[in-house]
C-alpha cells in the first residue's frame, strides 16, 4: 500500500514518533482509507464504552468490503487471531485461516503473508486489505485478540518457518 497525504495509519497503533507529513491525517476530502480508519476509531469507542457495535458500523464493514468483511467477523468470533509480541517490542500477528493455515499479518504496515493479499491487494489493486489483515484490525477494536509473549529468538524463527513455507 502507498503511503502519502492521502492514506492514514490505523489509529489503533500509536504513529512513530518520527512520523512526518507523509503519516498525517489528509487535510483535504476524506479518501476511502480515512473513512474506514474512521469506521474502525468508531467502532473502537463503541467498545471502550461498553457498547455493542452499532449495526450501521457492520453494514459499513460490508458496504466497503464485501464479504470479506463477513469473513474477517467470523474469523474474530472464532477467536483466530493472535498477537505474538517479544522482549523487543516487535508484534506480529498470525490468524489461523478458515482454510487451517496460518498467515502473518503485520499491522503497521498492512501486509498479509496470504496469497489473496499478494494478488487482490498488491498486484490488482482492488481491495484494501484481505480478509485475515481485517480480522486483525476487528480484534483490536473489540479486544478479542488471543496474546502471546515470545523471546525475541523464538518470534525470528516464527517468522523465518512462514518464510520458509511461502517458498
Amino acid at each position: 500500500m502507498r503511503r502519502d497525504a492521502n492514506y492514514v495509519t490505523s489509529p489503533l497503533s500509536p504513529a512513530p514518533e518520527n512520523a512526518g507529513p507523509a503519516m498525517a491525517a489528509p487535510t483535504g476530502p476524506l479518501t476511502l482509507p480515512a473513512v474506514v480508519e474512521e469506521l474502525l476509531s468508531e467502532m473502537a469507542a463503541a467498545v471502550r464504552d461498553g457498547a455493542p457495535i452499532p449495526d450501521e458500523h457492520l453494514l459499513s464493514l460490508k458496504f466497503v468490503f464485501g464479504s470479506s468483511a463477513v469473513q474477517a467477523l467470523d474469523l474474530v468470533d472464532h477467536q483466530s487471531v493472535t498477537l505474538i509480541s517479544s522482549p523487543s517490542g516487535r508484534r506480529v500477528y498470525q490468524v489461523l485461516g478458515s482454510s487451517g493455515r496460518t498467515y502473518t499479518c503485520l499491522a503497521s504496515c498492512h501486509y498479509c503473508s496470504c496469497p489473496a493479499f499478494a494478488f487482490s491487494v498488491l498486484r490488482k489493486g482492488d481491495s484494501l486489505v484481505c480478509k485475515h489483515l481485517l480480522a486483525v484490525y476487528l480484534s483490536q477494536v473489540t479486544r478479542t485478540c488471543q496474546q502471546l509473549s515470545v523471546s525475541d529468538k523464538q518470534l525470528t524463527d516464527i517468522l523465518s518457518a512462514e518464510k520458509t513455507q511461502e517458498a
